[in-house]
C-alpha cells in the first residue's frame, strides 16, 4: 500500500467520531508493549449518539454492517487518540465482533465484514485484516447493534 493510514482517512473522506470516553470503570484501549488492546467499543457517531437496535428486527443485515463500519470508525478514533497517529499502527491482529441480533440471525460474520472491510482499506490488505471472530449477543450496552473489541500490533 502506497499511502500511509493517516492519508488513506483523508483519500477515503472518512470522518472519525470524538474518540468514546470510557462509561464504566475501564480505559479504551492500554498499550502493552508494542501492542494496543482496545475495549470494546460501540457503534458511535459524530454526534455522539450511538445506532441502536437488533439486526434481524430492528435493523437489516447491511444495516448492522453500517453499524460495525461505524464501530471501525469510532476504534480508529480511540487508535489515533491513544498513539497520536494512525501511522504508528504496523497490523491488526485480532478482532472480537458481537451482533445485537434475534435468535434465528446467523450472519453475524457479514454484519462484522463493515468493520473488517474498513480495516482493510485503511491498513491494506496485509495489515488490516487479522484472525476474527464475529458471534450473536441478545443484547449489548444502551441497546447498541454491534460491539467490537481488537488488538493491535503498534510501534
Amino acid at each position: 500500500m502506497s499511502s500511509s493510514p493517516e492519508k488513506r482517512i483523508q483519500e477515503l473522506h472518512l470522518t472519525l467520531p470524538p474518540a468514546p470516553k470510557p462509561v464504566a470503570v475501564y480505559k479504551t484501549a492500554v498499550k502493552q508493549g508494542n501492542l494496543l488492546f482496545v475495549s470494546g467499543h460501540g457503534p458511535l457517531k459524530a454526534d455522539k449518539t450511538l445506532i441502536l437496535g437488533r439486526v434481524g428486527q430492528d435493523l437489516t443485515l447491511d444495516q448492522g454492517k453500517d453499524a460495525a463500519r461505524q464501530v471501525g470508525l469510532a476504534i480508529l478514533a480511540t487508535v489515533r487518540d491513544v498513539l497520536g497517529s494512525l501511522d504508528r499502527v504496523k497490523r491488526l491482529i485480532k478482532t472480537l465482533g458481537w451482533v445485537n441480533c434475534t435468535v434465528d440471525f446467523t450472519d453475524q460474520p457479514k454484519v462484522i465484514n463493515g468493520y473488517s472491510e474498513l480495516m482493510k482499506e485503511v491498513f491494506g490488505e496485509d495489515a488490516g485484516v487479522g484472525a476474527r471472530s464475529a458471534v450473536s449477543a441478545h443484547t449489548l450496552p444502551s441497546g447498541m447493534a454491534v460491539e467490537i473489541e481488537c488488538i493491535f500490533e503498534v510501534e
